[in-house]
C-alpha cells in the first residue's frame, strides 16, 4: 500500500487556501489543489498497517488503501475505476466531506493522518480532466420503470445506480434544478455548481428522466406518482428546520439558515430570487448554531459586506486536541475552525439566547443572551446583549416535511419523525414504495446520503427483478 517506508520518510501535506483577503471577494471556490508529484508523494504514505481503518471510518467504503498505492504507482485512470466502484460521486465527498476517514487512519495517532480527501478529490478531478469520467448506459432494458423523489445526492445516486442496471428512472425535483442542498444549502465558495451539472448531463445521458418544478405530495400526488410505477423511492431530505420558540422569535430580521443560503445561491447561479431578499450586507449578523451550517452562514455574510459576524453555539467549547486513547479510530468531539471562521467572525460557547429585542417598529435590534448550564438552559444572572440586525438560525434539522407527500402516502414514521425504514431493505410500510438517505436517517452527511442512494438501488433492484449485481 503506497510506499512501504512513506509514512517515515514523507510528511504529511494538505491543499491549502487562497488568502481570505481575495477569496472573500468572490463566491468562487479557493481550495488550491496540490501538483500530481505532491499527490503522488502524499498517496505514498499510506502505510501497510494490516487493518485499515479508513475502510469502516468511511460511509460508503472507499477501498481508500487501493486506489492510493494506484495513484502512487501513477495508474491514474485505474484509481478513479476503483474510487468510482464505491462512490458515484467523489467531486461532491472531495469537496464538503468532513473526511471521517481521515479521522480513522492509523497515521492519525500522532496527528498526521494521510490526506484522503485531498487525494480523492485530485484523482476525480484529473477523470474529468481527461475525459475518464462518461456516461455509463446500459446495454440492456429490463422494462421497468422506478420514479424518484429529490435530487440531493441521496436521490442522485440512486437513480444513477438503478439506470446503469437498465430500469428506467424519472427524478421529480420540486426546485428548478437538480442537487437538493449541493446546490441550494451548499455555497458556491466550498462547491461550484458545474460539479452537478455535468453529473446532471452524465445521467440524462445514461436514461434517467428529470422532472424540475414538480413538488410530488403538492403539484402531483404521490399514490398517483408510485401507481405510475413499479417502484418508488423517497429521498427528499430532513427539511424542517429546528426553530426557537423564544420571545420576539416573530420580529423581521430573524431567518432560517436555509431561507438564506439558498438566495445567495440563486444570485450566483442567475437564477433569480422570487422571496424577499435576506443580506447581510452593512448588518451586525448573528449565527445560532455552531455546525457546518453556520458556518456556511458566516462565510456568505463576510461576502455580502456585513460589518460583524458573531456565531452562537449551546455546547460548551469542545476541547481543541482530542484523547486519542479514548477516541480513535472514531470520529472525535474537537475544535474544529472551518474557512469561514478564518474570514472573519467570533465564535461564543456555551450560550443561550434568552430573547429577542427590538427598534420598536419591529425590527430585530439585538439579542438577550446568557450563558448555558449543563441542561442547556439560562443560566440566572449571567445576561448579556448582542448587537444584531440580521439573525440566521442554523440549529439543524428536525425531520422530513410531512405536509405534502409523507401526510398523503401515509407512511409510518419512527419516534424522531423520520420515515420508518431499515437500512437492510430500506422498504417503508407501503408496498413499492422505499425510502433513503436524510428522510430515512435524519440529517446527515452527503457521505451517508449518497452509501444510502447506492443501498436503496440494489434493494429496488433486487426487488423488481428478484437479484441484483448492484453493489451494497
Amino acid at each position: 500500500m503506497g510506499k512501504v517506508t512513506g509514512f517515515l520518510e514523507i510528511d504529511r501535506q494538505d491543499r491549502k487556501y487562497a488568502p481570505a483577503s481575495d477569496r472573500i471577494r468572490h463566491y468562487k471556490e479557493f481550495v488550491l489543489p496540490l501538483s500530481d508529484a505532491t499527490v503522488k508523494d502524499q498517496a505514498s504514505r499510506c502505510m501497510n498497517c494490516g487493518i485499515p481503518f479508513c475502510h469502516n471510518g468511511c460511509p460508503v467504503n472507499n477501498q481508500i488503501p487501493d486506489w492510493n498505492d494506484l495513484v502512487y504507482q501513477d495508474d491514474w485512470e485505474e484509481a478513479l475505476n476503483n474510487l468510482h466502484s464505491t462512490n458515484n460521486f467523489p467531486e461532491f465527498t472531495g469537496r464538503v466531506c468532513p473526511a471521517p476517514c481521515e479521522a480513522s487512519c492509523t497515521l492519525n495517532i500522532e496527528d498526521t493522518p494521510v490526506t484522503i480527501k485531498s487525494i480523492e478529490c485530485a484523482i476525480i478531478d484529473k477523470g474529468w480532466e481527461m475525459g475518464w469520467v462518461k456516461p455509463e448506459p446500459p446495454k440492456v432494458k429490463t422494462g421497468r420503470s422506478v420514479a424518484i423523489v429529490g435530487s440531493g445526492p441521496a436521490g442522485l445516486a440512486a437513480a444513477q445506480q438503478l439506470a446503469r442496471a437498465g430500469h428506467d428512472v424519472h427524478l421529480y425535483e420540486k426546485a428548478a434544478r437538480a442537487g437538493g442542498l449541493l446546490r441550494y444549502g451548499i455555497p458556491d465558495f466550498k462547491m461550484e455548481k458545474k460539479q452537478v451539472d455535468r453529473r446532471v448531463e452524465q445521467m440524462e445521458a445514461e436514461g434517467v428522466t428529470f422532472h424540475y418544478n414538480v413538488n410530488v405530495g403538492v403539484d402531483l400526488s404521490a399514490r398517483e406518482l408510485a401507481d405510475r410505477h413499479d417502484a418508488l423511492i423517497l429521498t427528499g431530505g430532513a427539511e424542517k428546520p429546528r426553530d426557537l420558540p423564544i420571545p420576539g422569535r416573530h420580529f423581521r430580521g430573524i431567518h432560517f439558515a436555509m431561507d438564506f443560503l439558498p438566495q445567495q445561491n440563486r444570485r450566483v447561479s442567475n437564477e433569480g430570487v422570487t422571496a424577499d431578499p435576506i443580506l447581510a450586507t452593512g448588518k451586525h449578523v448573528v449565527v445560532i448554531g455552531g455546525g457546518d451550517t453556520g458556518s456556511d452562514c458566516i462565510g456568505t455574510s463576510v461576502r455580502q459586506g456585513a460589518l460583524s459576524v458573531t456565531q452562537l453555539e449551546i455546547m460548551p467549547q469542545p476541547p481543541e486536541k482530542e484523547n486519542k486513547a479514548l477516541t480513535w479510530p472514531n470520529w472525535p468531539l474537537k475544535l474544529r475552525t472551518s474557512s469561514s471562521h478564518q474570514e472573519g467572525a467570533e465564535r461564543q460557547f456555551a450560550v443561550a439566547t434568552v430573547r429577542f429585542e427590538d427598534d420598536s417598529k419591529g425590527n430585530v435590534k439585538k439579542l438577550v443572551c446568557a450563558q448555558s448550564g449543563h441542561d442547556f438552559k439560562p443560566v440566572p444572572g449571567t445576561e448579556f446583549e448582542l448587537k444584531a440586525d440580521l439573525v440566521l438560525l442554523a440549529m439543524g434539522f428536525v425531520q422530513p416535511v410531512h405536509e405534502g407527500m409523507v401526510q398523503e402516502l401515509a407512511v409510518a414514521t419512527d419516534g424522531r419523525g423520520n420515515v420508518k425504514a431499515t437500512d437492510r431493505d430500506y422498504r417503508t410500510s407501503l408496498e413499492k414504495v422505499f425510502v433513503a438517505g436524510d428522510m430515512r436517517r435524519g440529517q446527515s452527511l452527503v457521505v451517508w446520503a449518497i452509501r444510502e442512494g447506492r443501498q436503496a438501488a440494489r434493494a429496488v433492484d433486487e426487488y423488481l427483478m428478484g437479484e441484483s449485481v448492484l453493489p451494497r
